[in-house]
């Protein structure tokens, strides 16, 4: 099992440690509740050290980006970010990725924990441009400074101009005497930064040490994956083997606008273009119910008895206090206000498709 830079960190500070894409990652400090009600109010700070970075180099770095991603990458000046995926030929999805342009020819996929070794050999085996491809997510830490107060967190640690850093643009630059990238980016919905760096326990302990010292008038938190979860969960994000797998195609997951289907080329581009003509068989809904229950991964969803689609996500929202879930609805009762139930330990709980997010930010 691996671990991360700031292992010892959590187990310093109690850490419920649990396996997750094969490395010991923190599942929870004090409670869910609290992690995820920090970085909703103020500032929270999570170790993602277990993402994965590829980097991509070479005269056809573009071109390669452009063949295995969903969106255009030909958009992206240096320094600017991309939500993408990368699709199989019958358009169901490998992962989900950033990505990041350095250069004119070299570029960074920052891919998920579970799949970096499927991504990497998928990468591999369509790299039919000549780049090199590097796997280096062992050398990189990755912390997320996730909350409303990130930016005066950060500012204190940084000679950088955050001020006029936006939102999925990324900058090389220090942060309390470390070399980085840093994104202005994250999974909770909230503002917030990514910081990858390399280097050994010691540079990640000071520097977990430095970003706690500089938020401590904030009262900044430890988060963990519960409550990276439950923060994803209220802003509709897919996590991928919930939501979106090899089993689901980008436009029924709700990511027709990161599909560019203008591109001329990318992998899947012919089975998704069929697949729109045909028209969507489901669709990935919100659903909220006023119940208090608690949906979860693989409830059935029906509709007059009859079974209609399936839960993918689900949890109680710490904000609206009310049950909140996502999952895949037959087509025709996928529209908002539509008038569903969750199937829960044998009772059929009444909820209503909702447009996402669950929470308005």
């Amino acid at each position: 099992m691996k671990k991360t830079k700031f292992y010892n960190v959590h187990k310093k500070l109690g850490a419920k440690i649990v396996e997750f894409a094969g490395y010991e990652m923190p599942i929870q400090y004090s409670s869910i509740i609290a992690e995820h009600k920090a970085v909703r109010n103020s500032i929270g700070v999570f170790d993602v050290s277990h993402m994965g970075e590829v980097f991509v180099s070479g005269d056809k770095a573009l071109d390669f980006v452009q063949h295995i991603t969903v969106n255009d990458a030909s958009n992206l000046t240096p320094g600017k970010v991309q939500y993408s995926a990368m699709c199989y030929p019958d358009g169901g999805i490998v992962d989900d990725l950033l990505v990041y342009r350095f250069s004119e020819n070299e570029f960074m996929l920052v891919i998920n924990a579970s799949n970096i070794d499927k991504d990497f050999q998928w990468m591999n085996d369509n790299n039919r441009f000549g780049v090199k491809l590097e796997n280096r997510s062992d050398e990189y830490s990755l912390l997320a400074v996730q909350g409303p107060r990130s930016k005066e967190v950060l500012k204190k640690l940084t000679n950088a101009d955050l001020n006029n850093l936006e939102y999925y643009y990324f900058i090389k630059t220090q942060v309390a005497g470390t070399d980085m990238i840093l994104s202005r980016t994250g999974y909770t919905g909230e503002p917030g930064y990514e910081l990858y760096f390399t280097g050994d326990e010691k540079k990640a302990e000071e520097l977990w040490d430095k970003v706690f010292e500089a938020g401590n008038e904030f009262d900044i938190q430890p988060a963990g994956l519960a409550a990276r979860d439950s923060l994803r969960l209220e802003m509709g994000f897919c996590l991928y083997g919930n939501d979106i797998d090899k089993t689901t195609n980008p436009l029924e997951a709700g990511l027709g606008w990161i599909t560019k289907l203008t591109k001329s080329y990318f992998i899947g581009k012919e089975k998704i273009l069929e697949i729109k003509s045909k028209g969507l068989t489901k669709k990935l809904c919100g659903l909220v119910s006023e119940e208090k229950a608690f949906p979860r991964h693989g409830y059935d969803i029906n509709s007059n008895g009859k079974i209609i689609g399936k839960v993918t996500s689900g949890t109680v929202s710490p904000v609206l206090e009310k049950p909140i879930a996502l999952g895949y609805v037959d087509k025709e009762f996928s529209n908002e206000g539509s008038e569903v139930g969750i199937l829960i330990r044998g009772k059929e709980v009444p909820a209503r498709v909702v447009k996402l997010p669950f929470i308005k930010k």
